[in-house]
């Protein structure tokens, strides 16, 4: 099993310049590979265009052909970075044109902003006494603030606006053992209460964007008035940013602890199954919904119970709001109708607590379930036919 730690480190301002070298070299390494890669396969179009290959046939440029190219065509600058440094980044190359080729977007060329951490994949990196020490940059200070389970296999230095993290991917054999599942429950997701249980209980969403929001106007207001191009614009932008880095921050702390509570407390979570990349779609829901953290949260509960030995499972979200947890039937109601309140059955619930219910009746397995009122069979059945169906049902 792989995991991951992450550490942050304290390089001195000689360190630090080297660090950001190496960013800046490897980022230049980086366009300059996709760049390579990208003129033969114009190469390639034009000759074929033509009809004519003056090498008989089409050639493509891989990971090899460039590492090859890179031992004897090393500039200044890349001569003054770790060699498995460099070769990482054009390993970056080819695993996005892998990407691309398995259906994602086409590598793009790298900003100044947008490229931040560089990797040493097997050797130039060490703990000691509170320090790392990275080849080609010298001992920073560490707080390591926890034990390393596994054996290291890899270490990221990674840049997050003005500060410094080392990132440790290990490999350990623990052998985890599933366990008996004697209690199960099944969470809906929403952007008023974050998590809503079958047994009823909820967790309100913190709303960490919202309540920064004040903050975020004041200092992107100051960054209009400043002259663009200058210092001090860059300097503001800095400041966005850290503000931004506070927000991701608490969110990221709260859905740690928030399913570490989960997998501590049950054995068998399910989760509904949502598009979240199509709901952001909806303008008038997408900041609550980014604000939220649902991916974010139902990974790292995916990762705490994986390794505990326990299980995460998503059902399908179709009807689950719109189906009654008691009987089965549809009751149609659109997103500002709270309350479910069912006319064949007379069940009335909280809208949220009715489709926790019947995500859990979804599950394929129903060991632990226990004091839930749903009729299993009627849960899959396909909603009525309206004449004149209500607006954005969910």
């Amino acid at each position: 099993m792989m995991k991951a730690f992450q550490f942050r480190i304290y390089p001195n301002k000689n360190q630090e310049v080297k660090l950001n070298r190496t960013l800046t070299t490897c980022r230049k390494l980086y366009n300059d590979a996709l760049a390579e890669r990208k003129r033969q396969t114009e190469l390639n179009n034009l000759c074929k265009d033509f009809g004519v290959f003056p090498w008989g046939k089409p050639e493509w440029i891989n990971y090899y052909d460039q590492a090859n190219a890179l031992t004897d065509n090393k500039n200044t600058f890349q001569q003054e970075i770790y060699s498995q440094v460099l070769q990482n980044t054009l390993k970056r190359v080819d695993r996005s044109f892998k990407n691309f080729f398995n259906g994602f977007g086409y590598p793009r060329f790298q900003g100044r902003d947008r490229y931040n951490s560089f990797t040493y994949p097997q050797t130039g990196f060490g703990l000691k006494s509170g320090k790392i020490n990275l080849s080609k940059i010298g001992n920073i200070n560490i707080i390591q603030h926890r034990e390393i389970g596994g054996t290291i296999k890899t270490c990221t230095i990674k840049k997050d606006v003005n500060q410094w993290y080392a990132i440790f991917t290990t490999e350990t054999e623990k052998i985890i053992e599933k366990v008996f599942v004697k209690t199960k429950i099944g969470i809906d997701v929403g952007v008023t209460s974050l998590l809503t249980l079958s047994n009823g209980e909820q967790i309100a969403a913190p709303k960490f964007l919202r309540l920064s929001e004040s903050k975020l106007v004041r200092v992107q207001r100051e960054l209009n008035r400043k002259n663009k191009g200058s210092t001090n614009k860059q300097k503001q932008r800095t400041k966005i940013a850290i503000v931004h880095r506070k927000i991701r921050n608490q969110r990221k702390d709260f859905a740690h602890k928030t399913s570490r509570m989960l997998v501590n407390t049950y054995d068998h979570i399910v989760f509904e199954d949502l598009n979240i990349k199509g709901m952001v779609q909806n303008h008038r829901l997408a900041k609550s919904i980014s604000d939220a953290g649902w991916y974010q949260l139902i990974s790292l509960t995916k990762s705490k119970a994986e390794y505990a030995g326990k299980i995460v499972e998503q059902v399908n979200a179709r009807n689950t709001s719109q189906n009654c947890s008691q009987c089965g039937n549809p009751v149609p109601k659109n997103l500002s109708l709270r309350t479910h309140s069912c006319p064949l059955c007379g069940l009335v619930l909280d809208r949220d607590h009715n489709a926790a219910i019947n995500i859990l009746m979804k599950s394929k397995n129903t060991v632990g379930i226990t004091g839930i009122k749903a009729c299993l069979s009627n849960l899959n059945r396909e909603p009525m036919k309206q004449e004149a169906p209500s607006p954005q049902w969910e």
